[in-house]
């Protein structure tokens, strides 16, 4: 069972060169087309050629000439070359504390995988409850929830922790992608998929881009979303998703194998040859129980939660749970740290200008009339079902939360409904497809599902989805009092 260490936010593409010419002359035509167009009364030149620059760099980030944390890059010098921002304002975004966050959550997740600690748990929920299929595929959606408290690279998760281990219980049941894919391993990796994108809504770190979307939050509407803030709203609608996806995708896509004993036997043989815990690991999880507790408890104490995940690095570090050469080699991280900070500062910026406020004005007009519970609604159905078109929840996000959050809060909307729904629906779209986010080419890829059943299944999955949210999880952000 060898692990696979994949820590990019979306799908590595390798254009040709004369798709990549195309990609560029998209990218470049339409900012260009932005900046020389007829700008509104009362926006001024710099503002409406940031505009320019921030449309072409999110669209950069979606066709992917260059890679996304390199286009973000070049966004960003271009507001400093250009003079649109002085040069500390458009580096400001990399002293933000939540970039720092995600990157010490990047270094600490290294360390969970480097101890072997992650395989322990997926060993540890595999003995407790794979005897039949359905405890399997909750087993290995319950690790992946433990570690998405603290990891915040769904690539990390699934491709160097969950997938390698599914894969091979899969094989151990001569279940292959082809005629024998039925057995266990499509039932397995669909699930597994949609329990993702569950889990990645659950926790502010369960995927790289809910920090970004944080950022956001608090910049269109001032409403914080801490870690335990997000893990509360989220808790409850959460858990009664993940149970749900493991129930619908066991009746869509049933296992053939329904009893599974071999596999808590494996986990068994798998943790006696791992043997006991190694002081590594003892200190690993020491960390992770301290930063864990540390970021649930942050209104008792008030350390800031970078500080916190800052706290754990020093801990690793100095105990050389990990060393310099990994946090050097982190290369997700840092391309995370790259892009991340860089949009933290252009949206920031551009929200500043008043080109926000007046893209919500001008579209509530479509709503005018409406229910403000309609506007949302509709609202909503959109900003999810638009997935189809995005490879990458940062790209999807970046383009499209803020001005829909502006959009509904001027069609009446409560702020906390607004943020919260859309916050939690960033993630959830991304079970539509085979692509919404980087886990699902890794599981897609190994070939069990056609694109038909996944998407099929993505389709129904997301009805059932926004059905337990927008009930039960505004009911529950009612009673926690976010609304």
């Amino acid at each position: 069972m060898a692990e696979r260490a994949v820590t990019t936010d979306s799908p590595p593409l390798k254009p040709g060169f004369r798709e990549r010419a195309a990609r560029w002359a998209l990218v470049l035509g339409v900012g260009l087309a932005i900046a020389v167009a007829p700008r509104p009364s009362g926006i001024t030149a710099d503002s409406w050629h940031l505009f320019a620059v921030f449309v072409a760099t999110v669209l950069g980030l979606t066709v992917q000439p260059l890679p996304g944390g390199a286009m973000v890059l070049l966004g960003v010098g271009a507001t400093a070359i250009l003079g649109i921002q002085p040069v500390a304002q458009a580096l400001a975004g990399y002293g933000d504390p939540i970039v720092w966050l995600v990157l010490a959550a990047f270094f600490m997740s290294r360390g969970m995988i480097k101890t072997g600690l992650g395989r322990r748990i997926a060993f540890w929920f595999i003995r407790a409850l794979g005897k039949r299929s359905l405890g399997l595929g909750y087993s290995l959606a319950l690790t992946e929830f433990v570690l998405a408290s603290f990891i915040p690279s769904n690539a990390a998760r699934s491709g160097g922790i969950v997938f390698p281990i599914a894969k091979s219980l899969a094989t151990a049941y001569d279940s292959e992608p082809g005629p024998t894919a039925g057995r266990l391993g499509a039932f397995l990796m669909i699930l597994l998929y949609q329990c993702c994108v569950v889990n990645c809504a659950i926790f502010l770190t369960g995927q790289a881009s809910n920090a970004l979307i944080a950022s956001f939050a608090m910049q269109t509407a001032s409403i914080e979303l801490s870690y335990s803030r997000w893990f509360a709203g989220a808790i409850v609608p959460g858990l009664l998703g993940l149970a749900v996806a493991g129930l619908l995708v066991y009746r869509l896509s049933p296992p053939e194998i329904t009893h599974t004993p071999r596999a808590a036997e494996i986990a068994r043989e798998e943790l006696e040859r791992m043997g006991p815990m190694s002081r590594s690991e003892k200190l690993m999880m020491l960390v992770f129980s301290l930063v864990a507790a540390l970021w649930m408890t942050t209104a008792l104490h008030e350390i800031h939660y970078a500080a916190v995940a800052l706290l754990g690095i020093c801990v690793l570090l100095l105990s050389g749970v990990i060393d310099w050469e990994d946090v050097k080699s982190e290369r997700g991280g840092w391309d995370v740290f790259i892009w991340y900070g860089g949009l933290v500062q252009l949206a920031g910026a551009l929200a500043g200008t008043g080109i926000t406020d007046r893209f919500a004005q001008a579209t509530a007009g479509f709503t005018q009339g409406w229910p403000w519970w309609g506007a949302l609604i509709g609202l909503l159905l959109v900003y999810f079902y638009a997935h189809y078109g995005f490879a990458s929840i940062t790209a999807h996000a970046t383009a499209m939360y803020t001005p829909f959050l502006a959009v509904m809060l001027a069609a009446g909307a409560p702020a906390g409904i607004a943020v919260f729904s859309l916050a939690y629906c960033s993630n959830l779209m991304a079970g539509l497809t085979h692509y919404g986010t980087t886990p699902g080419p890794i599981y897609f890829g190994a070939g069990y599902v056609t694109q038909a059943a996944w998407w099929r299944v993505g389709l129904i999955a997301s009805v059932a989805s926004l059905a337990i949210w927008m009930t039960v999880g505004v009911a529950w952000w009612r009673v926690l009092g976010y609304w």
